[in-house]
């Protein structure tokens, strides 16, 4: 179980691989809005494990960000020099995207296994994707007594636990997140 911040952001989501004259290569993937002015939309490679990528030739002068522009909606390339390199492909769709950003504080339940009737469980908090070593904690519940288990505000009805799997009902999530 999981519990913590993200942000919901802007992006165009690239379907499938697209030039920018011979200089520039985008590949698939969310590239997230970092701005926009008259004349288009800009943004930056992100989004975790779907992220797209730019890639540059040897000669190419190297990027800042990658342009929708609003004119014609065409992926352009922009330099540090601030030139646009446009291509002629407008295969991209705008979407939202969860983003645990820098400042992410997350809470997690792991499952560990189970020893008789006791099941162990670790709680790990995470700060900037960086687990927080003292507030880490190993605690083994007795089945026995009650399938009802709790931590820091969680609560779960234990359904069903072998070595391998839990199965679980939530029925309460972690307190408010707190920095």
């Amino acid at each position: 179980m999981r519990q913590g911040r993200y942000k919901e952001a802007e992006a165009i989501y690239v379907e499938h691989t697209t030039s920018a004259r011979w200089a520039y290569t985008l590949y698939p993937g969310y590239y997230v809005k970092q701005g926009q002015d008259d004349t288009g939309e800009y943004f930056l490679p992100g989004g975790g494990d779907e992220a797209g990528r730019v890639e540059k030739a040897a000669l190419a002068d190297p990027w800042k960000s990658v342009m929708a522009r609003k004119s014609d909606g065409v992926l352009c390339v922009v330099t540090v020099f601030n030139v646009a390199a446009c291509g002629d492909d407008t295969s991209f769709e705008h979407r939202k995207l969860s983003i645990y950003g820098h400042d992410s504080f997350q809470q997690t339940l792991i499952y560990s296994g189970r020893v008789g009737n006791k099941i162990n469980i670790g709680y790990r908090e995470f700060s900037n994707n960086m687990a927080r070593p003292a507030f880490n904690n190993n605690v083994e519940y007795d089945l026995s007594e009650s399938a009802i288990i709790g931590y820091k505000g969680a609560q779960l009805e234990v359904l069903d636990a072998t070595n391998q799997y839990i199965r679980y009902r939530v029925i309460k999530n972690f307190n408010a997140t707190a920095y």
